[in-house]
């Protein structure tokens, strides 16, 4: 089906093929392309990710958010522990960007930051589906799937593999995919 407001903006600018702007609406769904940083930073200015990377997997590690045995009293509705992990961080996370919005925070560097209007579709839903299947079975989640792997959980890895090859096949089939 056609998207008509993208259709029009084809028609007035002329200057992209339908495909291309296509490609550049889809792309600006991608947080990572909005925000993506235009300065270079050197190996020493990413030691600081590295330290909050292993501060954030130690606090995974001790609250205990990476235990297969926590994610499954989750899912089997057992515990209230993990929702509460995961609600705490939801309200944090909101009220984080209410005030990177409000008072127009920008980042290290001194970039702007820009959060863009997401908009519901389907494909929420089926890709919902599958990240809580496999998030079941494994016992993992992307996030605390590394502090596991630095925990030493070995068996970990091949969840890992299956992680990368499971966004290769999303990165191969994304134009097809209902957005």
């Amino acid at each position: 089906m056609v998207d008509f407001t993208t259709y029009f903006k084809f028609i007035i600018m002329k200057k992209q093929t339908y495909e291309e702007l296509r490609a550049s609406e889809l792309r600006h769904q991608d947080a990572i392309c909005v925000n993506e940083s235009e300065k270079e930073e050197s190996f020493s200015d990413n030691i600081k990710y590295l330290i909050v990377g292993l501060f954030f997997g130690i606090i995974f590690i001790k609250a205990e958010i990476i235990s297969w045995f926590r994610i499954q009293e989750m899912f089997q509705l057992k515990s209230f522990f993990m929702y509460g992990v995961i609600g705490s961080a939801v309200i944090v996370g909101m009220i984080s960007i209410f005030f990177i919005k409000k008072l127009r925070i920008k980042t290290l560097q001194g970039e702007q930051i820009e959060v863009a209007d997401k908009t519901f579709n389907k494909g929420q839903i089926y890709g919902g589906i599958i990240f809580g299947l496999g998030w079941a079975m494994t016992g993992a989640c992307p996030g605390p799937l590394f502090a596991q792997m630095g925990y030493g959980a070995s068996v970990i890895f091949v969840t890992f593999m299956r992680a990368i090859l499971g966004t290769w096949v999303y990165g191969k089939f994304r134009d097809k995919l209902p957005h």
